[in-house]
């Protein structure tokens, strides 16, 4: 089975080589660490001592294991904690957070990419972040007799389906796997039906809920005292919006322009590639927009700030009136809406949060959050601006709501703890 499956990865790899390539050329995707990816363990990481290997794939990864790897590191400091990443965006992250010398790629999984890994740290505690199931790696990692968590684990309802048509695959992958940590009970119940052993998996809560705002940078402070200083507002947030679904919210916002024409959209699209395709579109609707890399301090409102830059969307969220988080007007699944939360921001998302169920589920129980399709986002933002009271509640509700969910970071080192413990 394990050779089966390294002759349809190779395949698949092969096959797709041309999409890769030109990802590569046009964007300068996935070529950092790719020497790591192929197996080429980074001097900084051969020490003698063991070492907890914690792998989250991205951003919101990183985010969400950052807390869990700082107890690590404290509870056991004669062992090395190192992180993997898989993209670009969170490798930077990663080792901003963690050090340039503990952050590595994660590599294929190909045994021949994996097992220098395996052989350089020595880890008697693998811990992945989310749902990263990938078989030869656990298979290789188990076999060296690292015993293995699941954490945060959750199972959307967009990737279901196809857990279950590989069931039978996975099944056999996650024999490997001693411990899961589920987000919540409909992700205990899907892990099991794809084949995790049910006395290994218990739920924890989503870690994503204890993850602290960074420090705010400067352009946060910058940038309120533009605003107030134009008598600019309201003022709304549009994070991690992604194709298709700009144009909709441009739309929405000249309406609120002809009501309010100090009103000022804060944009900030997904994808740093799509920044120059959504300037170009700001020019084409003659809206105007200041592009954040080269604003210098002129006063805003009556038009677009839009983002083109890294790392500062969380803190931006601070300066809303309303929030909207993207990804969620248009079929890709949504993204979270707890930044926004943290700042007690009334929050608006469309009505496809398929990647968020649970968060947004948990949100709307508590009449914390607006759902709404494309066609009614414009009228709910405009009564959302026009009505302070309701407004400001909305916003409570949701940092409330917040509050009430921590705890996960605490329930995952202890369960971690306990499987790190001699058998």
């Amino acid at each position: 089975m394990a050779f089966v499956y390294s002759a349809l990865l190779a395949v698949g790899l092969l096959l797709s080589l041309p999409y890769w390539l030109i990802q590569m050329m046009r964007h300068g995707k996935y070529r950092a660490g790719l020497r790591q990816r192929l197996g080429k363990v980074p001097g900084y990481l051969k020490e003698s001592r063991p070492a907890i290997w914690v792998h989250a794939v991205s951003v919101g990864e990183v985010l969400a294991v950052s807390g869990v790897v700082g107890e690590l590191r404290r509870r056991y400091p004669q062992h090395r904690v190192v992180v993997s990443t898989t993209t670009d965006t969170g490798q930077r992250l990663a080792r901003k957070r963690f050090g340039d010398d503990s952050v590595f790629y994660f590599p294929l999984d190909f045994a021949f990419a994996i097992r220098p890994y395996l052989d350089a740290l020595h880890p008697s505690l693998v811990v992945i972040a989310e749902t990263e199931f990938w078989p030869n790696f656990l298979r290789l990692a188990a076999g060296k007799g690292a015993r293995i968590a699941v954490v945060n684990a959750r199972i959307s309802d967009r990737s279901w389906p196809g857990y279950r048509r590989l069931r039978r695959l996975l099944a056999r992958a996650l024999e490997h796997v001693d411990l899961f940590l589920a987000q919540t009970e409909t992700d205990r119940s899907r892990l099991v039906e794809i084949g995790a052993v049910p006395e290994r998996v218990q739920v924890s809560g989503n870690l994503k809920f204890d993850v602290p705002l960074p420090t705010a940078p400067p352009i946060v402070a910058s940038l309120r005292t533009a605003i107030e200083g134009a008598g600019a507002g309201p003022v709304i947030v549009c994070g991690s919006t992604v194709d298709d679904e700009e144009p909709l919210l441009l739309r929405a916002f000249e309406n609120v322009l002809a009501s309010y024409p100090r009103a000022l959209l804060i944009l900030a699209p997904r994808h740093p590639e799509r920044f120059v395709q959504v300037a170009q579109a700001l020019e084409q609707l003659g809206i105007q927009f200041w592009r954040r890399s080269l604003w210098s301090g002129e006063p805003l409102g009556g038009g677009v700030l839009l983002v083109d830059t890294i790392g500062e969307l969380a803190w931006l969220y601070a300066l809303a009136d309303v929030a909207f988080v993207g990804g969620s007007l248009v079929p890709r699944g949504g993204h979270n809406i707890i930044e926004p939360a943290q700042h007690g921001v009334a929050i608006l998302v469309g009505n496809h949060t398929e990647n968020f169920r649970d968060i947004v589920s948990l949100f709307q129980g508590r009449d914390a959050v607006r759902v709404v399709g494309p066609a009614e986002f414009p009228l709910v933002l405009m009564e959302l601006l026009s009505n302070d009271a309701e407004r400001s509640a909305l916003g409570r509700r949701a940092a409330e709501t917040l509050r009430t969910q921590a705890g996960a970071t605490a329930r995952t080192v202890a369960a971690l703890e306990k499987l790190q413990a001699p058998k």
